[in-house]
């Protein structure tokens, strides 16, 4: 068996399936496990150096990230992600954020402003002291949930939340390129602002940059890997 992932050091303070997911998440996006591969549990396992209860939880965590698909009575393989794929969710991720950006500008309550302005000195403290990709990941979600029920428009958080899945996959790789999720708090941090001052137009304009910017770090960051 051609050995391509080097086995795990269990020294992490995380828990060992969050490191075995980002072991294969990071395998995907280089390319060492290819779109359209075959995952097979026994084979990662041995290869991880550890045993497949962590590996299959890692899967599953990886599925809802959309990051692998699961086939019934076909087996689990490495999800196909182009160029197509992250310009058609961004198009539309784009249009719906710059959209809940505008109605939270003339919905949203003190309390949510203050819920925000909390979340992202939450996110600047993960990022000064601690490590942790998928904590911030979730606070940073958090972030974005608030912002969305401000809109006041369930239709509207209904189909973003349609897309969380595909977003999340997206989400963990920008938000992991040197430099980015300072940028992007800076992003939020001027949004919040915007919004919190009833600058409608300028609230619109952040997050049409926020996402832009977003989108342009995932594709640099992939091209980056797979030139390796």
């Amino acid at each position: 068996m051609e050995r391509r992932l080097v086995p795990i050091r269990l020294d992490s303070y995380k828990p060992l399936r969050e490191v075995v997911a980002e072991t294969l998440r990071e395998a995907i996006v280089a390319g060492t496990l290819k779109p359209g591969e075959r995952l097979m549990e026994i084979q990662l396992a041995e290869e991880l150096g550890v045993s497949r209860t962590p590996v299959r939880e890692a899967i599953r965590k990886l599925e809802l990230e959309g990051f692998v698909v699961m086939i019934p009575r076909r087996g689990t393989y490495v999800a196909d992600l182009s160029i197509k794929d992250i310009n058609e969710v961004f198009e539309i991720r784009t249009a719906l954020d710059v959209l809940a950006a505008g109605l939270a500008v003339e919905r949203i309550t003190e309390d949510e402003l203050e819920q925000l302005e909390r979340l992202l000195v939450e996110i600047v403290e993960l990022l000064d002291h601690q490590d942790d990709i998928e904590k911030i990941v979730e606070v940073d979600s958090q972030f974005h949930d608030v912002l969305y029920r401000a809109s006041r428009n369930d239709r509207l958080v209904g189909i973003i939340n349609n897309l969380r899945e595909q977003f999340t996959r997206f989400r963990s790789i920008s938000i992991q390129y040197p430099g980015r999720m300072r940028i992007s708090v800076e992003e939020h941090r001027r949004l919040v602002e915007a919004i919190a001052t009833r600058d409608t137009e300028l609230a619109q304009q952040i997050a049409r940059e926020h996402m832009e910017n977003s989108e342009q770090t995932l594709l640099q960051d992939l091209n980056e890997r797979r030139q390796v």
